[in-house]
């Protein structure tokens, strides 16, 4: 850094009231003395915090604040600079976009390091900012721990990480935890789970191994996994991300946080239970930058979908979407919220997470901490004026029974149930407690939904069924037609699959089908019913997506129920 910039950086200061000319001429005296930069030598006089400073820096060179700990960085990226060239400048490289690369610097103006880096790697180098801690931090946490799972692991000392039958303190665990091999090899994990889209990881002890499983497109399968001795300081690092208690090993956790990887900000809830070999953890990722996904990118069919958009205009009534855990229900109920909403309605949610943030929307997030329920939230809601709300999830009788009077004195509503179909949810508020005829004068639709994975589009092939297949899904006497299948290719990794889409059943009560909710039918009589009203149920839909060539036998009869 040349003289005039140092001094820039310290009018610039002074200019700004931060510090004052004569604390300015005494640092710059101690910049001389001990060498250093004029930044660290006001840190370390307690002339400025160095998060201050940073946050300086970036309002004055307009530059992004890059905070190293919320990011993982690809090591395809970290190798495009060499270690000594990173050390050398204090930077990181976070992030390549076309030819451009992003670098966290610890002084972004030094024209000489991102002269020497955009020789070295051929890119334009769009500079940002960061406390000295973080990247010394970043530097030594991906430089130090390079190479892939096989290296990392051979690079372990297993006497130091070996846990297995001994009791550790805070400090051990703590330790173990912030090896830098340790949050590599955690690191890896996350960011294969995020590129092969997967939806949870399983990280689960056995009584000689330690198995990593990560579902993709709703399936479970099992990728490479570190060694047995290594389950503590893996579970611990899990925990040290969540802000878990690390040395709490015996009753169950939960927690969260988020971390960027390749753009992408990625919130993670984590779940940790005691099992007899050991603490299980699962981690469940959502992409928060993803784009919502509109109504008609879902897989409804053209009909089910213009009888649910004009249900989701009417100005009051009870929505209920349902599925089990995983079957896109929330992905739905934040599309509908997406569809009507406008600057004339005002739209409150209360949610169990909030999984999307929705421009325009409010949304609350239950917090059992403060006694903010489902139910006392919705309390809340009803006194702010609301035209639609929507309730993460009906777990009680009271829950529903607000919900019910709020959808009686003129506002819309959406909830889920978890039940196996749309017939199912009627019977199971019944069940909770709530009055038949107050379900009945109230619920306008249901809309039960599965996900079915698609075929590869890169391996489909087409080709004639067994007659059992037919038979199977309800096609006997089709012999002769023509269904598709995925081969399996390295795109979808031999599984024949590739993304998922709905498959629905939407059931709109009539006189009918409230008479029978009213004299207290079984859900069984009330599907019949429905179906013979023009109901198409989910198997049925699942059937049109297989004669479309959009799905398989296999997976229609994997997640639809049998009728």
């Amino acid at each position: 850094m040349s003289a005039k910039q140092k001094k820039s950086l310290g009018e610039s200061l002074v200019e700004e009231g931060i510090i004052t000319l004569d604390q300015l001429k005494q640092a710059q005296l101690e910049e001389k003395r001990l060498g250093l930069r004029l930044r660290k030598v006001l840190v370390k006089m307690g002339l400025i915090e160095e998060e201050d400073l940073v946050a300086f820096l970036s309002n004055k060179l307009k530059l992004p604040r890059i905070e190293l700990a919320n990011y993982l960085i690809d090591p395809l990226i970290i190798d495009l600079i060499p270690e000594d060239l990173a050390r050398k400048y204090d930077l990181i490289p976070v992030l390549k976009v076309g030819k451009s690369i992003t670098c966290a610097m610890l002084d972004p103006w030094n024209i000489f390091a991102l002269d020497e880096v955009r020789m070295k790697t051929n890119l334009i180098i769009e500079p940002a900012v960061a406390t000295e801690s973080e990247i010394k931090k970043a530097l030594d946490q991906y430089y130090s721990a390079r190479g892939d799972m096989e290296d990392l692991i051979k690079a372990l000392d297993k006497e130091k990480l070996d846990d297995e039958g001994k009791e550790m303190n805070v400090k051990k665990l703590q330790g173990m935890g912030e090896e830098p091999v340790v949050i590599r090899i955690v690191n890896l994990i996350l960011m294969q789970a995020t590129e092969e889209g997967a939806s949870d990881i399983h990280i689960e002890p056995d009584r000689m191994d330690l198995k990593i499983r990560i579902r993709v497109d709703g399936v479970l399968r099992e990728v490479p996994s570190p060694p047995k001795h290594l389950q503590s300081a893996i579970i611990s690092r899990v925990k040290i991300m969540s802000d878990l208690d690390i040395a709490e090993r015996r009753r169950p956790q939960d927690g969260r946080f988020t971390v960027k990887i390749k753009g992408k900000e990625i919130d993670i809830r984590v779940s940790t239970v005691p099992m007899i070999h050991g603490e299980n953890v699962v981690l469940r990722l959502l992409d928060i930058t993803t784009a919502l996904v509109g109504l008609k990118n879902m897989g409804f069919s053209e009909s089910v979908l213009i009888k649910y958009q004009k249900l989701i205009a009417r100005p009051h009534g009870i929505i209920l979407v349902t599925g089990p855990t995983g079957s896109g229900k929330s992905t739905t109920l934040y599309a509908s919220l997406d569809k009507i909403n406008s600057v004339e309605k005002n739209i409150i949610t209360i949610e169990d997470p909030v999984e999307y943030k929705l421009e325009g929307i409010r949304q609350i997030q239950v917090n059992p901490k403060v006694d903010l329920t489902f139910a006392n939230g919705l309390r809340s809601i009803l006194r702010q004026d609301p035209d639609v709300i929507m309730v993460g999830e009906m777990r009680d009788c009271e829950t529903a029974e607000i919900a019910i009077q709020a959808a009686l004195t003129g506002h819309l509503v959406f909830s889920t149930l978890h039940t196996n179909d749309a017939a199912g949810a009627v019977t199971r508020m019944v069940d909770m407690g709530v009055e038949n005829f107050l379900v009945s004068s109230s619920v306008i639709g249901v809309l039960a939904q599965r996900l079915v994975r698609m075929i590869c589009p890169d391996c489909k092939e087409k080709y004639k069924p067994t007659k059992e297949e037919l038979n199977d899904i309800g096609l006997t006497g089709e012999e002769g037609i023509e269904l598709c299948r995925g081969k399996g290719c390295a795109k979808c990794r031999k599984t024949g699959y590739r993304g998922r889409i709905g498959i629905f059943e939407l059931m709109i009560p009539d006189d009918d089908l409230r008479n029978l909710i009213i004299s207290k039918t079984s859900s069984d009589e009330i599907k019949r019913k429905a179906v013979e009203s023009g109901m198409i149920a989910l198997k049925g839909d699942g059937i049109s997506k297989i004669r479309d060539g959009i799905t398989t036998v296999e997976e229609v009869l994997r997640v639809a129920e049998e009728e």
